[in-house]
Order: structure tokens, then C-alpha cells, then sequence
């Protein structure tokens, strides 16, 4: 096979790679809250009901920014139903997901287990302006962020939370341009919405940092006039625009599934277009950024597949729902679209993975026993902790191959990471499923003179997974024979494979 190339100059960067890009999910959906996070009846539970070994993976996975409550579950959401004596809890039907949900873990067990990560995990608080609007948005953000000696702060206080929650980041509903989203809208009418919330938001707290809700995916029918008409009304009272997107091999193309961060990428480009375009006309100095707070592998034919066996006079509670195994395959893809989010780290400065325990997640748990990686777990983690820093311009020179929904594409995806120590990382993704794909990266004025680790994550099975039964099935494994030399690196990356390579 050719030689796949690209060059490295610390002269030629993307941007600085924002922490919170390394961002998750936490939803009231399946089982990611409910013998998940949270499970007071379980061996390692603490003193609030956390699973510690699940506490250990997410520490471990790298997770900063943490979206809540949802996803389609905010927009029937009531805060209220949240806070307070947990056993005085109303119980409600949740419409988004079919379920029966009991608010065991609210508002406050949210933040507890964020304290419980540690300080890099950061609240990112969804509004539901799907059934509810301005006034609701307002009281939440009073009883969440407000010091004392209101009604709402003081109501706080005596649920036993004296110190404010501090939330900055918050998103102005979800998914509104859905039609199954309950309250959804057209642009306008969300956007008017959005505007009102937004500026009485700042009223409170000129700090507060708005994502205003985007398209649900690049193939949606009102794609990019949904952005403009929205932006139209919230240039200036808003931060980020959202995109969500999630991918499967459609009829078993696996040739186009390797290659679904082409389809990121133009996503993230064409919604970069359309807000400049805004700010254009607007004619604003400000830039609009990018939260890309819903993304994954999903294999969403087979979940709507199932929704409709549902009995619909059953509401149970935290029923096993998206519970996808991932397999090297997955994985793989996942690693590019990670490589996606790097490679537009200058407008992309959130990213949610959907979602962290259990539904289509990296952690998986038993109820009352173990929790153990999922394949997709190492790229994110590796990812999470090497990928900080400034990210360098990769334009590649590399092989092609045809894919029947994108056309000619390259084999090697790629990115590179320089930390503030000078060290260097490259991401790198073969695409074929046959063959080993050489690499070379010419190194320019970066000072490296030496190969740290090359790790990959592969496999002759290219269907191998972490289960219950075998949780350590798969993971990443050194890789022989890469070499630094005379300002070369030189490497072979196995077929269908995410690896990491780490310069010094």
C-alpha cells in the first residue's frame, strides 16, 4: 500500500483545545442515572447513593463538562420535582423515553456527583423550553446559582445545600427542531423563545454562558435555515449554537461507517458557515461557537426497531434502554470522530459525548455487580488526557478509497496535540479494514526526538467486545517498530485501527 504523509510545524496550528471538548451525558434515560450513576443498594455505593467503581471509570474516562438532564427528557421536565426530600419526590411519566421516573436523583445528587469527580468535571444545566419557558428558566437558575436571602435561594439552603451550584453553562432547551421532541417548535418560534430566555437569563447573571439548540442532524429538512433563522434572533444573547449527530453502518456499509467524520466534519463546517454568515449580516464582531453536545455510535434503526413493541400502558422505571455493546469496529469510529473534534478545536469548544453509563456509553454496569470498560472507552480516555494543548494544522497526503456515501476518501484520518511541555501526540485512524497502512509525519522546528509510546487499538476480530462475561476482551496494545529518525517519524498502522503516538 502507499505511503500515507503529512508534515507538523508548531508554525501552523488549529486552536487550543478547550477542555470541556472532552465533555459527557448524563440523561434520565435506561439505566445511565439508575444503576448507573446512581445505586444506594450496591456493594461500592457511598453515603449518597454514588457507585464508587463507576466513580473510578469516570475519573479514569477523563469526563469535564457533564450535560444534564437531557436530551428529549428536559422538555418535560419540572426542577421542582428535583429538589428536597428525595422521598418526597413526585413521581412522573417521563413521554420522551416511555418511562416512569421517580427523582430519587435530582438536581443536588447531580452536583454531589460531579463534586465527586473532581474539580475538571463541570455542570452544563438544560432548560426545558419544549412545556415550559421564560419564568421556569428564571427560578431554576435562582434556586441553582443565587448566594441567599431570596425564596428560591433560601428554599435551597434548607434542602441542605447552603453554597450555591455555580452553574455557568447552560443550553436553551433540546432538540426543538425535532418533531418528537413534546413542545417542539419551528425556528422562529423557538428562536423568539430562546431570545427571551436568553436575555432574561443575563438579567440575573450577565455571565451565564447560552447554547442555543441547532439543527438534530446535518439531514434534517430544515439543515442550516433552522440556524440562521434561530441566530437571527440570538446573535448577541447567545454563545454557542448545538449540533447533535450519531452514526451506523446503514445496510451494512461498513466502508462508509469508517468514514462517518467526514460527514462530522462538514457538519461542523457548514454550521461554522451559516453563524458567520449571521454575524455577517448582523454585522457583529462576535463569533459564535460550537457545542457539539450530543455524539456517538448509535445504532438507532435497531432502538426504533424495539420502541415499537412497547406496550403503551407500560411505564417502567429505569428499563433497559440503548444499551449498545461496541465492538473494535465501533471504536475505530468513534476514534475518528474524536480526531473530528480536534481537528475544529478553534469553533468547537463543547462537545457532549451521549452518554456516560450504561445507554450507548463507555461505562457499562450490572445492577448490584460489576462495571467495566466499553471498547469505545480508551480512544475517549487517551483522548481526554493526551489530547490538551494546542492543536497542529494536519493536512494529509494519503491514500484513497470509494465509499458508496461519501465517494473517494482517505484511509488516514489524523490530528496532532502539542502540550504546553513542548511534547507532541498524533491521532491517527487506518480506514481499511485489509491492509497496514504506512506512515510518515516530517517534523519541523518541534525540537522531538523520540517515539514515547505508539499504542492501537485493533483487532483480528474486528467484532471483539468487553461484556459482562469477558470485560477485558479488548484494549489498546503497544506497537513495535515505530521510529523517530533524522526529523521522521515513521510508523505502520494496523487495518481498522485508532492509535496513539506520542512524541518527546
Amino acid at each position: 500500500m502507499h505511503t500515507a504523509r503529512f508534515t507538523l510545524d508548531p508554525a501552523f496550528t488549529v486552536g487550543e483545545v478547550n477542555p470541556r471538548l472532552f465533555g459527557s451525558f448524563v440523561e434520565h434515560l435506561g439505566r445511565c442515572v439508575y444503576t448507573g450513576v446512581f445505586e444506594p443498594d450496591h456493594p461500592s455505593a457511598d453515603d449518597q447513593g454514588l457507585r464508587q467503581d463507576v466513580l473510578e471509570l469516570v475519573r479514569e474516562l477523563g469526563v469535564t463538562a457533564v450535560r444534564y438532564p437531557g436530551g428529549n427528557f428536559v422538555s418535560g421536565y419540572k426542577w421542582e420535582d428535583s429538589v428536597g426530600p428525595a422521598e418526597a419526590r413526585p413521581r412522573r411519566l417521563d413521554l420522551a423515553w416511555h418511562s416512569t421516573e421517580s427523582n430519587r436523583f435530582g438536581l443536588s445528587e447531580y452536583i454531589g456527583f460531579l463534586r465527586k469527580i473532581g474539580p475538571q468535571a463541570e455542570p452544563m444545566m438544560a432548560v426545558n423550553l419544549g412545556t415550559r419557558g421564560v419564568a421556569e428558566a428564571l427560578e431554576l437558575q435562582e434556586y441553582a446559582n443565587h448566594t441567599a436571602g431570596t425564596a428560591l435561594s433560601d428554599l435551597r439552603a434548607s434542602h441542605g445545600d447552603k453554597d450555591p451550584f455555580g452553574i455557568r453553562l447552560w443550553c436553551l432547551g433540546n432538540e426543538m427542531d425535532g418533531p418528537w421532541q413534546t413542545g417542539h417548535k419551528t425556528a422562529g418560534e423557538y428562536g423568539r423563545l430562546a431570545a427571551e430566555t436568553a436575555r432574561a437569563m443575563r438579567q440575573m447573571d450577565p455571565g451565564v454562558e447560552l447554547v442555543a439548540c441547532g439543527s438534530s442532524s446535518q439531514s434534517m429538512p430544515t439543515f442550516a435555515e433552522w440556524e440562521a433563522t434561530v441566530l437571527e434572533e440570538t446573535y448577541d444573547l447567545v454563545d454557542y449554537i448545538s449540533l447533535h449527530a450519531y452514526y451506523w453502518p446503514e445496510d451494512g456499509d461498513l466502508d462508509s461507517f469508517l468514514a462517518s467524520a467526514v460527514d462530522m466534519e462538514s457538519f461542523i463546517d457548514n454550521v461554522v458557515a451559516t453563524a458567520d454568515h449571521v454575524g455577517a449580516r448582523l454585522k457583529s464582531k462576535k463569533r459564535i461557537n460550537l457545542s457539539f453536545d450530543e455524539w456517538n455510535v448509535w445504532y438507532l434503526p435497531e432502538w426504533e426497531a424495539r420502541a415499537k413493541t412497547f406496550e403503551q400502558d407500560d411505564w417502567p422505571e429505569a428499563p433497559r434502554l440503548l444499551e449498545d455493546n461496541y465492538s473494535v469496529l465501533d471504536a475505530v469510529v468513534f476514534g475518528s470522530l474524536l480526531i473530528a473534534l480536534l481537528r475544529h478545536a478553534d469553533r468547537v469548544t463543547v462537545a457532549c459525548l451521549a452518554q456516560l453509563v450504561n445507554v450507548i456509553a463507555p461505562i457499562m454496569t450490572e445492577p448490584g455487580g460489576p462495571a467495566w470498560r466499553q471498547t469505545t472507552f480508551f480512544p475517549f480516555a487517551q483522548a481526554a488526557r493526551y489530547g490538551r494543548g494546542r492543536v497542529l494544522d494536519v493536512r494529509v497526503d494519503s491514500p484513497t478509497y470509494e465509499t458508496r456515501k461519501y465517494g473517494e476518501t482517505d484511509l488516514l484520518h489524523a490530528t496532532a496535540v502539542r502540550a504546553e511541555d513542548g511534547t507532541v501526540t498524533v491521532f491517527a485512524v487506518n480506514r481499511s479494514r485489509t491492509g497496514a497502512l504506512p506512515l510518515e509525519v516530517a517534523l519541523s522546528g518541534l525540537g522531538l526526538t523520540r517515539v514515547v509510546e505508539h499504542s492501537a487499538l485493533a483487532d483480528a476480530d474486528p467484532d471483539a467486545r468487553n461484556t459482562l462475561d469477558d470485560p477485558e476482551r479488548v484494549a489498546p496494545h503497544p506497537v513495535d517498530g515505530t521510529a523517530l529518525q533524522d526529523g521522521t517519524l515513521s510508523a505502520a498502522l494496523e487495518p481498522m485501527s485508532w492509535n496513539v503516538i506520542r512524541l518527546a
